[in-house]
């Protein structure tokens, strides 16, 4: 499982237990990515890369034994889980694409600035303020950009109210940005020939599900879900649906 960001740990997974219910007949991994959670924070002039991203993942893969493995990619994630593929096809048995980033970053269609024009404003105050040195501004700038995952209201309070067990890193999320402009996975997740399946949240304002259709479209074969109630977060929302897709592509 490998989560969103880029500059988050996993721990914003652990808001559902439905890990629990797809762990009770696989082992099910989560990770800290480079400089995040309980990974090691960046080192001075350390690089944080998208290959080193796909590096650190296989490098977890080899360390835990494992010749081939499931990928669930979630945001950012789902970026990465596609580089990793297009990297290691031979070792990814199945791959699952959640709400995922265009396989050109820039290509990302974000659609906060339509849905939440006042909340985007207020955002890009607390940047400002960030910029100047306000660690507190940070927090609350993330805290805004949470409030605008979930299509229920109840959800999205619960998901942020959670949000202090978050660990976030804006250096982090600074260098990978940075990278990303470099590459376009698009000619790449067109070769994929293990079995696919991609996900979106009808709701989803952080990726809009045009992204994800495209993404689908691009590879041959794949599986297309919707699930209905749910926006950036489906695991979350929809965490009995969710599982119930998941468990069934993952045991065909």
């Amino acid at each position: 499982m490998v989560n969103g960001g880029p500059g988050f740990d996993h721990m914003y997974l652990h808001t559902t237990n439905v890990w629990d219910t797809l762990a009770k007949n696989r082992a099910l991994v989560m990770y800290d990515q480079r400089g995040n959670g309980r990974s090691d924070a960046l080192k001075p002039n350390q690089s944080c890369t998208l290959i080193d991203q796909v590096n650190d993942l296989d490098a977890l893969r080899e360390h835990l034994g494992y010749q081939r493995i499931d990928l669930l990619g979630h945001s950012w994630g789902g970026f990465l889980v596609m580089a990793y593929t297009a990297r290691h096809p031979e070792r990814v048995r199945r791959l699952i694409i959640c709400d995922s980033a265009a396989p050109k970053w820039s290509d990302t269609q974000f659609l906060f600035e339509q849905i939440f024009p006042e909340g985007v404003e207020r955002r890009q105050a607390f940047n400002f303020a960030t910029t100047l040195g306000d660690a507190d501004a940070y927090k609350k700038g993330i805290s805004e950009y949470l409030s605008w995952l979930c299509y229920s209201p109840e959800k999205s309070a619960a998901f942020v109210a959670k949000s202090s067990t978050f660990s976030t890193s804006r250096e982090v999320n600074q260098k990978v940005n940075a990278d990303l402009a470099r590459f376009d996975l698009n000619p790449e997740i067109r070769k994929f020939k293990m079995p696919v399946i991609v996900m979106t949240g009808r709701y989803d304002i952080n990726v809009a599900p045009q992204t994800a259709w495209r993404i689908h479209n691009a590879i041959a074969g794949s599986e297309w879900a919707v699930f209905e109630k749910s926006g950036h977060l489906p695991w979350y929302e929809e965490p009995e649906e969710f599982g119930r897709v998941v468990n069934t592509f993952l045991t065909k």
